[in-house]
């Protein structure tokens, strides 16, 4: 069923606001189509076993996306920001499989759910949604190889400032506001061990820790 002028003109001005690369063509048969919708903080979008029935495309907050261990920890993967999509959703629905992995807002967070029954038609009549998929999808290979780099090839102290340059680069805020125990979990080590790894690097001037935030200033780039 097709939305609605009213909804079609909203669900328009967001895609052209927050994915500009996309054709107007395109934008407006996604909006004939497609679905927004407001999540809470906290809120798990994808879990393990689920099977995707729509794509979703980011346009205000921030998304995490993780593998979760049979002990209940998490190794993180990546964030989505406002402008990307979700590479699991699109291969998920397009190949009509369950997910392996998990996505959770890290605040609240606006997305543009497109049916997966509309993703087969985009993809042969729209050369720009072809090129943002192919792109999604590089962008989301190049953040592993890095993730498996920093993993295998790198110390904790050199992964714990690598990870705290891309929240930086990523917010666009020196102050990252983030306990010792999220950070621990998003790199797959204890709190004490983070919280001894960002003492060292307050007592070497790199940043500065504070009851609610950590002040990134200092960091080198």
């Amino acid at each position: 069923m097709e939305n609605s002028a009213v909804q079609e003109s909203l669900i328009a001005g967001k895609l052209r606001e927050a994915y500009p690369m996309l054709e107007p063509a395109l934008r407006e048969e996604i909006a004939k189509h497609a679905s927004v919708r407001e999540f809470a903080a906290g809120e798990v979008l994808v879990k393990p076993g689920q099977f995707i029935k729509s794509t979703m495309l980011v346009t205000r907050g921030r998304v995490k996306v993780y593998k979760e261990g049979e002990d209940g920890g998490e190794f993180f993967m990546y964030y989505l920001e406002p402008g990307e999509a979700c590479a699991i959703s699109m291969i998920c629905a397009a190949k009509q499989e369950q997910s392996e992995l998990s996505a959770r807002t890290m605040e609240v967070t606006e997305a543009i759910l497109i049916p997966i029954s509309l993703m087969d038609d985009l993809m042969t009549q729209y050369r720009t949604w072809y090129y943002f998929v192919l792109e999604t999808y590089r962008n989301r290979f190049e953040e592993l190889l890095n993730l498996i780099d920093n993993t295998v090839f790198r110390g904790l102290d050199e992964r714990l400032e690598f990870y705290l340059r891309k929240q930086r680069q990523s917010l666009k805020t020196n102050e990252l506001k983030a306990t010792h125990e999220e950070i621990a979990n998003d790199l797959g080590t204890s709190r004490v061990v983070i919280s001894r790894l960002l003492k060292a690097m307050e007592q070497s001037g790199k940043l500065k820790l504070f009851r609610n935030y950590i002040d990134l200033s200092n960091l080198p780039v």
